[in-house]
């Protein structure tokens, strides 16, 4: 399981995921951007159960 902190950038708040303490490559958004996430997290899970088995 990845691990969630929050952090900061510019001086705002941002959520930093990752799938290990190790990844060089965090996926990182602020408010602005979680808000749109929480608006489409149908439309996101919909889109990873079509396409994630063909993924690994």
């Amino acid at each position: 399981m990845g691990i969630a902190k929050e952090s900061e950038f510019k001086g705002n708040p941002v959520l930093v995921l990752t799938r290990s303490p190790e990844d060089r490559f965090p996926f990182q958004f602020g408010l602005s951007k979680a808000r749109l996430i929480l608006e489409h997290i149908e439309d996101i899970k919909k889109f990873v159960a079509k396409y994630g088995q063909q993924q690994s």
